[in-house]
């Protein structure tokens, strides 16, 4: 036997006799494991092995001395571990590697086929340690996920490596290579994981926190879900570390589990689902599952695009469309809901509240909290705004509803229909202000129907709360533009009529008080007009044209002054009756050209027959004359195009 204590097979320069001494004395040592290695066939403490840099176990031998060690005869000597006590320490990787040197040796030896026949003892060992070798590292792989420490882990995934460049190795000899090559372990590794994540999301060991609420669907999906988020985040934390980067172990991993995940999802959505279960699915198709991948541990090892959607596009679809349908639902009875309450309390007669000396409606309000929770919360789960949108199709009815409600109120004109018409005025605003301002919770069309119903009811509103207002004033409008006006003070008694029925009006919010006081000053100032254009009084001459201009211009000036101490902006109403005195000063037919013209420019809806009315008060100028001041006008706008009418006026007041 050779001198050299040697624990496995031969190398080259050993001789062939030597085999079976060396087995038997390899056969006789016992080793343990533990921080260091110990021979234990001699007494304790005689041999102990250290680790040494490249892994083997340094042997100290010391010659004693009545006792006591020899420093100077105490020598360290290296011995080699065998196959087994690498398996043992979990050195897979090493023993891997002696199994390699084994096979090259004895195939490269002896590379014809019949002279294997007389090596048949070896070379069944060599397949029996390479067949535990490969059991110890799936088994290894297959406890990847928090059950076995990192660096026998490492050592597995090495030892992969090895194989794999010794199966690329034999592609390029000729000798005939070993029954087990190529032995494949890559694809042996790829199928290990492949198993061990569907037996992890068939037992998952994290289950809901609130399983006694969820359906067995919901509470299979999020049990699922969880583990495959603990799983992926272990893989980065701890897995990714003891695999080469080349390998790309994270994106491997996460397209295991997406697949093994929408496999699980698919046969669930195959059987057809409860409302509550079809969101759920939902969920985590849209929202969950990919707010796991987008966490910047995960997403900067991984395509997401490249995986794709957890379900296929036919299941996707029916499944949001079974959603979208049931919010839809569930909005348009909620939405009637609250409509037939606002209905019942005025059939019951009740006031709305009031806060801070104003009607409140909390109908507005109650609607568009239901929309914006539930088109938000839809765009999360189906993933599409454009396709939560389509939840509000309903509101185009429902807001006629609304409407025709409020014809009802104001028709029947009951004792707190004024105080509920106050209150909606509110609401309107507020539903005004959402279409404006959050597009992205309607469709278009949706969004333009609803506008549209608001504006009607808007002007409807005003105009009930604002005809017992002019149905006080026509005595005074009478007296407008006529002789009567020219001599008295007419106009003084309509603003004090006004500033006292401008009580009544209060009740809405401010702004919309604001809005109605800036309407009823449009439509003073119309009527003002309107009474003016009848023609009832005759400016025949110059004397009694400016006298008419003074009294225009004062009472322009006197009308703004009122309003805008009310609160209203309609400032550009002074600046049309200001206009108009202007024309009755002028005597010069260019300069009521030119007036006339700055009036039709500012004002587009100004008519032919406005002017025409206009220019008869003052009874001193021609018909001719009168023709060619309106052709200017008409030449001027034709060159204009169509004007954008942003502030109507003249077309709100009728002229014979």
């Amino acid at each position: 036997m050779c001198s050299t204590l040697r624990c496995c097979f031969p190398y080259r320069s050993c001789r062939s006799e030597d085999l079976s001494d060396r087995r038997t004395s390899v056969s006789r040592i016992k080793m343990t494991v533990t921080d260091g290695l110990r021979l234990n066939f001699f007494p304790d403490g005689w041999f102990t092995f250290g680790r040494s840099p490249r892994g083997q176990a340094v042997v100290k031998n010391p010659s004693t001395t009545d006792g006591h060690s020899s420093p100077g005869d105490e020598k360290p000597q290296i011995v080699t571990l065998t196959f087994e006590q690498r398996l043992e320490a979990q050195q897979l990787c090493e023993a891997g590697q002696l199994l390699i040197e084994r096979e090259d040796r004895l195939f490269g030896e002896i590379n014809d086929a019949e002279a294997l026949t007389h090596h048949e003892e070896e070379v069944n060992k060599l397949a029996a340690d390479h067949q535990a070798l490969q059991g110890l590292v799936l088994k290894t792989l297959s406890l990847s996920l928090g059950e076995v420490s990192s660096e026998a882990l490492t050592s597995a995934v090495k030892a992969v490596n090895q194989e794999e460049d010794q199966d690329q190795q034999w592609t390029q000899r000729t000798w005939t290579p070993p029954d087990w090559r190529p032995s494949g372990w890559k694809k042996l590794h790829d199928s290990t994981l492949h198993s061990l994540v569907e037996e992890r999301l068939d037992n998952p060991a994290t289950p809901p926190a609130d399983k006694g609420n969820m359906s067995a669907i919901e509470a299979d999906v999020c049990s699922m879900g969880w583990q495959l988020k603990e799983d992926l985040l272990s893989v980065v934390d701890e897995v990714k570390s003891c695999y080469p980067p080349e390998w790309n172990i994270t994106h491997f991993y996460v397209r295991l589990y997406h697949e093994a995940f929408s496999t699980r999802l698919r046969k669930i959505a195959d059987f057809g689902l409860e409302d509550k279960d079809c969101t759920v699915l939902l969920h985590w198709v849209n929202e969950f599952y990919p707010l796991i991948l987008q966490k910047q541990e995960l997403a900067n090892e991984i395509d997401i695009q490249a995986l794709g959607k957890l379900l296929p596009e036919d299941l996707l679809k029916n499944l949001e469309e079974q959603y979208l349908s049931k919010q839809q639902d569930d909005l348009t009875t909620f939405i009637k809901r609250i409509l037939e309450e606002e209905e019942q309390k005025w059939k019951n007669g009740e006031e709305p509240i009031r806060r801070d000396g104003c009607f409140v409606s909390t109908v507005a309000y109650d609607i568009i909290q239901l929309i914006n929770s539930t088109v938000t919360l839809a765009a999360k789960i189906v993933g599409d705004l454009h396709k939560a949108q389509s939840i509000t199709c309903p509101l185009k009815d429902l807001m006629q509803r609304y409407n025709i409600f409020q014809k009802d109120v104001m028709k029947q004109n009951k004792p707190n229909s004024q105080p509920i018409i106050k209150a909606h005025l509110g609401s309107m605003e507020q539903f005004r202000d959402v279409l404006d301002k959050n597009k992205e919770l309607f469709t278009e069309d949706v969004r333009e129907s609803s506008l549209h119903v608001l504006t009607d009811m808007k002007q409807s509103a005003h105009t009930y709360l604002l005809k017992p207002v002019h149905d006080v004033l026509k005595p005074q409008y009478r007296m407008l533009g006529t002789n009567n006006w020219l001599h008295e003070a007419v106009f003084e008694k309509l603003l004090d009529s006004i500033e006292k029925e401008i009580q009544d009006l209060h009740g809405s919010c401010e702004s919309c008080h604001q809005k109605l006081i800036g309407q009823l000053h449009q439509e003073v100032a119309k009527e003002y007009v309107r009474r003016l254009l009848k023609g009832q009084v005759k400016l025949k001459d110059k004397e009694r044209q400016l006298k008419a201009y003074g009294i225009v211009k004062d009472n322009a000036e006197s009308l703004h002054h009122l309003f805008g101490k009310m609160g209203s902006e309609e400032d550009w109403c002074k600046e049309i009756l200001t206009k108009i005195a202007e024309v009755l000063k002028l005597q010069d037919l260019p300069a009521i050209q030119m007036q006339v013209v700055s009036l039709g420019t500012a004002y587009p809806d100004l008519s032919e027959k406005h002017v025409s009315a206009l220019l008869k008060l003052k009874t001193n100028l021609s018909r001719a004359d009168r023709k060619i001041v309106k052709e200017t006008l008409s030449d001027t706008l034709r060159e204009m195009g169509s004007a954008d009418i942003s502030r109507p006026f003249f077309s709100g007041v009728q002229v014979k």
